[in-house]
């Protein structure tokens, strides 16, 4: 009888091991963990997007991943990193540098997978969820390390106050992200009267944007968070609504900006730095984003067409650090804190084309109703802005949120197209 038990258990457990699901689930997970860590690390990010694409190679179905790499919402993102690494072959930069720059257009190949994925997984919004919950537990932390600085995992000297780990620009994307995200589910669980959730759902929303207000905030965010919000606005509230909300927001402004001395700061300095910048010729945060796009441009201008190559820009920035014109004090960076430039100095106009063509495609695909449609969209809207003031499709954590977002609401968004057209067709 145990022999006998024995064996049953053994094929149940190959049966197990054989059957897809087990291992679409095994992808899903890995995609959980990932947006519960992306938050908090940099480290189990890369381990995790690993593992998923490991566990989802026993019963890929290649033909069809071969088909959904025809299409462009694939398709030009992997062209990107091509046009990356064979830039590599006119850059005047060392190997070492090359390499390393071709490093952030990697992310940029899980968008397939993901794509293929959660096209034919349920859990879509499973990891929605769990990047919200861990964004919101980053939140309480936020104000622990606010009273109790010392209990922040950075170091000293990099340490911000409200900051347990990674920084105050990645913290305050991930809290808009969630903040404005939240807005569409809210919108629909009133209209269907559905008060309780909503209310909670706005609570959570509220604390990540006081959270903002009160404990630290990043200057992008607060530029590109009213954009988010007119965009949500204009697609899903009548003009009446979005007037009385309009009117509101500017009186909550004026109040956070009287009892929040950590806002009023953050916005004073915008004006500040400029100025000292520009009569005074001292370097401030502005000043360098000024120098760095000045000098991009005239970058730009001598290679137009194909750039200078992959992991030129440091070496480029290092020779104008040593002209007269270069301010004093300035630092030298690898990229000029503007997405478009920090493609165009690389690769020219042909970056440019494919970097557009990227954003336009994925705001084209979620054009519809829907959480996922709309959670997809404002992923690209957000990094689209963001990337005014820094490369964020090339940055870690911005990054990972771009391809995470955009690959599991696209895949999202596939799957019910596809349902909604199969039901099309039993129809006729």
């Amino acid at each position: 009888m145990t022999v006998i038990a024995d064996n049953s258990g053994l094929a149940s457990l190959t049966r197990l091991v054989r059957a897809p699901a087990t291992w679409i689930t095994a992808a899903d997970v890995a995609a959980i963990v990932l947006a519960l860590s992306l938050p908090w690390s940099t480290t189990l990010v890369a381990v995790f997007a690993v593992v998923m694409l490991i566990v989802m190679v026993p019963f890929m179905d290649i033909e069809a991943l071969l088909r959904s790499l025809k299409r462009p919402i694939a398709a030009v993102p992997i062209a990107l990193f091509l046009l990356a690494a064979v830039g590599t072959l006119w850059s005047a930069a060392s190997w070492g540098e090359r390499l390393y720059a071709v490093g952030p257009t990697v992310k940029l190949l899980m968008l397939p997978f993901l794509f293929h994925h959660f096209e034919r997984s349920e859990r879509g919004r499973s990891i929605f969820t769990a990047f919200l919950i861990s964004c919101a537990l980053l939140s309480v932390m936020s104000w622990i390390v606010a009273f109790e600085p010392g209990l922040s995992l950075k170091s000293k000297e990099f340490a911000s106050r409200g900051i347990f780990v990674k920084n105050y620009i990645d913290q305050s994307q991930s809290f808009t992200l969630c903040a404005v995200a939240l807005a569409y589910p809210v919108i629909m669980l009133l209209r269907a009267k559905k008060i309780w959730p909503a209310l909670l759902l706005s609570a959570i929303g509220l604390s990540f944007v006081i959270n903002m207000a009160f404990v630290i905030v990043s200057r992008t965010a607060l530029v590109t968070m009213p954009i988010m919000v007119a965009v949500f606005g204009l697609l899903h509230l009548r003009w009446r609504t979005n007037l009385i909300i309009l009117f509101a927001a500017i009186v909550l402004a004026i109040a956070a900006w009287i009892a929040s001395p950590q806002l009023e700061w953050t916005v004073t300095t915008f004006s500040r730095d400029y100025r000292l910048y520009e009569e005074q010729r001292i370097p401030t945060s502005i000043g360098e984003r000024l120098e760095y796009w000045k000098q991009s441009l005239r970058f730009f201008a001598e290679a137009p067409l194909i750039g200078h190559g992959t992991g030129s820009s440091e070496g480029l920035f290092e020779q104008a650090a040593s002209s007269p014109q270069w301010i004093a004090g300035v630092r030298v960076f690898p990229n000029p804190h503007n997405q478009t430039l920090n493609v165009a100095v690389q690769w020219g106009v042909i970056g440019v084309v494919i970097l557009y063509a990227i954003w336009l495609l994925h705001l084209l695909l979620f054009r519809g109703e829907g959480l996922a449609n709309w959670i997809g969209l404002m992923v690209v809207v957000q990094n689209i802005f963001t990337s005014l003031f820094n490369s964020h499709l090339f940055d870690f954590h911005e990054g990972w949120m771009y391809v995470l977002g955009v690959g599991v609401a696209g895949g999202m968004v596939l799957r019910a197209r596809a349902a909604g057209s199969a039901i099309g067709a039993d129809g006729s």
